[in-house]
């Protein structure tokens, strides 16, 4: 690993990041995340290191069992950093995550225990499959359209009451959008003609950040009242406002509303740089953050750790 600059943010991944495989270099290797994944399977009543090394991909990939998973993983990677490069974790100035990823940020920053964490988001993944369950609903990622053609193309789609809206704001050239299944089939064969170069469906069970998931909120605002975040030692950079947080309160509020609002991550990546960051890391599995960082500021500092040695 070669980040070298002094002031870092740590970048922790979201669903859709899962993959069959994921955490086995990090189990197979260090105690300290064997005895998390253990910890984890005691907590939540599964085998979580069997779902993430060996699958099913199609229990991996339902909701209520990938976020659990992608939390554990990226916890794990984390703290196998933390015992690996402890000069690197003394740099760290900032944290994010996309979605998911932001709860695991709160846990690093040291808003929430590993156990309070893991149990929040066991619940937040299995609201939202419940919230998704009940309506035919998805997520697409749309290449090529700037977000003002974007909506453009998103309201003509739409039709009555029907939900079709940008949801997360990833990067130049890439914005995933939430909403209905006909709008999305209609949202499909439209884009090309709007200037779209591709659209690809997203793995996940429902339009996630738009008011669908109002039924998830309501179910997550009551284990928060159960699990509530403390003051972070970090600023941790909000989906919701794309602004730094630390007070326990506001951060618990805007874990909340995160899932209906959409996913303002260029504006958090921007804003980190504006506030002295140097340097990226993604900790976890894939290197979807990576991505968008290169999309965003192309020569910017950008690393990952998580999947393999020196990934």
């Amino acid at each position: 690993m070669s980040l070298e600059v002094k002031r870092i943010a740590l970048l922790f991944p979201g669903q859709g990041a899962q993959q069959v495989g994921m955490g086995r270099w990090l189990h197979d290797s260090y105690r300290v995340a064997r005895d998390l994944f253990a910890q984890a399977s005691d907590i939540l009543g599964y085998d979580v290191v069997s779902l993430c090394c060996n699958g099913p991909a199609e229990r991996l990939n339902a909701t209520e069992f990938s976020q659990p998973a992608l939390f554990v993983t990226s916890i794990a990677a984390v703290e196998v950093l933390r015992q690996e490069q402890p000069g690197l974790i003394d740099r760290v100035q900032a944290v994010a995550g996309l979605s998911l990823g932001e709860y695991t940020a709160v846990c690093f920053a040291g808003g929430l225990s590993f156990q309070a964490g893991l149990q929040l988001v066991q619940e937040r993944g299995k609201a939202m499959q419940s919230a998704a369950d009940e309506i035919p609903s998805g997520m697409c990622s749309v290449l090529g359209l700037g977000l003002e053609s974007l909506e453009e193309l998103c309201r003509q789609c739409r039709q009555g009451d029907e939900v079709l809206q940008p949801a997360n704001l990833l990067c130049p050239g890439n914005i995933a959008v939430s909403g209905h299944s006909a709008a999305l089939e209609r949202l499909a064969e439209r884009a090309p003609d709007a200037g779209a170069s591709r659209v690809i469906p997203l793995a996940v069970a429902g339009a996630f950040h738009t008011a669908l998931m109002q039924p998830a909120v309501n179910r997550l605002r009551t284990a928060l009242v159960e699990f509530p975040p403390a003051d972070t030692v970090l600023p941790v950079y909000s989906n919701v406002d794309a602004s730094p947080h630390r007070d326990g309160s506001e951060v618990c509020q805007l874990l909340a509303r995160q899932v209906v609002s959409p996913v303002r991550w260029e504006e958090s990546v921007r804003q980190m740089i504006a506030d002295g960051i140097e340097g990226f890391l993604e900790v976890g599995t894939g290197r979807v953050l990576q991505g968008t960082i290169k999309r965003i500021e192309r020569k910017f500092p950008c690393e990952g750790f998580g999947d393999q040695p020196h990934s």
